[in-house]
């Protein structure tokens, strides 16, 4: 089991504190094992750990059953105790319990979830900046490689970095199988069930177009036109809350377009990536024949993982795949699956010298032979700055 001390370092300064800390991110993405090793850090004999998809924890799926469970167990004690829920959105309610028993107690509380919407609603009502919260991903290449220092980069690109994948080994129709699972449990138990969604074909059709359109840019428009080409009406507006839901349960990222010489975010131009292109190996397959696609999507959710606020940009005519924003500074990047002949040259660091400021700018790529730097810009192998 590798020690995920990349998050581990952000969560420890909010250790012993009056502030809860939420783990979010996409369902089977090792939020439980980061909960598993925050408890084992804090080695306390004054913890209680639930995991309310365990069926042995059925009834405490209500916030009333759960608060009065937690206050027997901790009784009138004066120590701090150390709570972790997993997947608190199973509980009814479970806002109300845990600003309660962080009234209450001496209670330094963490929760998981698999829905952006945790944080939203109720919850911001109820302990509103008493929470900090950490986006939880699958595992980078490098995490895998610590894993696993036999995992190629290309099984990386087929398979992804969905952490289970470690232990059951790769290119294996067991590997496929397990990463459709994973898919349907998130269809099903993260979008459908929350939104009540009644046409499930219709959806996982709207998933399939966006996994197979992923860094390209589309419209609910589009793909209602798509849709009418087939005889079948499908509104915008209903593409557009089938997308957010997918968003809100971590399976897709939207991000935004900028014009970055007019510094102003565009209406048009969005694209989606998903949270791990393993998924879309599953789904959709061929991530080996589409290697610029994926390449592109490792790139831009590596950078989220890495902390960055993401978005597409556009400078004149021409694209650049990923603005990167943290602390103030900037980064730029072009990904492409080939860096041989001029004319890619050209285009791939044209587009970054178009751009009127002074920060870094950087073209990835996974295969060629050219090195070092084209008028300032260097060109670095992806696996490499992965």
């Amino acid at each position: 089991m590798i020690i995920r001390e990349s998050y581990l370092s952000k969560i420890r300064p909010f250790i012993g504190k009056d502030i809860i800390k939420v783990l979010t991110g996409i369902r089977r993405g090792g939020k439980s094992v980061l909960l598993e090793q925050i408890r084992d850090e804090i080695n306390s004999p004054n913890t209680i750990f639930l995991n309310f998809e365990d069926l042995g924890n059925q009834h405490l799926c209500e916030y009333h059953s759960l608060h009065e469970y937690v206050c027997d167990k901790i009784g009138g004690s004066k120590e701090t105790f150390y709570l972790f829920f997993d997947e608190i959105q199973e509980v009814q309610g479970w806002e109300k319990a845990i600003n309660s028993l962080r009234v209450k107690f001496h209670a330094d509380i963490y929760i998981t979830g698999s829905n952006s919407q945790l944080l939203s609603g109720e919850l911001a009502t109820y302990i509103a900046g008493r929470y900090v919260s950490f986006t939880v991903y699958p595992f980078s290449f490098t995490e895998f490689k610590i894993v696993n220092p036999d995992y190629t980069f290309d099984q990386y690109i087929q398979y992804g970095g969905m952490p289970f994948l470690a232990s059951i080994g790769f290119g294996t129709e067991f590997s496929k199988n397990y990463l459709q699972d994973i898919f349907h449990s998130v269809v099903l138990k993260d979008i459908v069930k929350r939104n009540n969604i009644r046409d499930v074909d219709l959806l996982e059709r709207i998933i399939a177009y966006a996994l197979a359109n992923v860094g390209k840019s589309f419209s609910a428009t589009s793909i209602s036109k798509f849709f009418k080409s087939e005889n079948r009406t499908v509104a915008p507006e209903t593409i557009l809350n089938y997308l957010k839901a997918c968003e809100e349960a971590y399976l897709l990222y939207r991000l935004k377009s900028q014009d970055i010489n007019g510094k102003k975010m565009l209406k048009v131009n969005e694209k989606y990536y998903v949270v791990d292109h393993g998924l879309r190996e599953a789904i959709i397959g061929e991530n080996l024949q589409n290697v610029e696609i994926v390449l592109e999507n490792i790139v831009g959710l590596e950078l989220l993982r890495r902390g960055y606020k993401v978005c597409v940009g556009r400078v004149g005519e021409k694209e650049i795949d990923f603005i990167g924003e943290k602390d103030g500074d900037k980064l730029y990047i072009q990904v492409c699956y080939l860096l041989i002949d001029e004319s890619t040259i050209q285009r791939e660091f044209g587009s970054l010298l178009e751009i009127r400021d002074n920060y870094p700018k950087i073209v990835l790529y996974k295969e060629g032979s050219f090195r070092g730097k084209f008028e300032g810009i260097p060109a670095v192998k992806i696996e490499d700055w992965l």
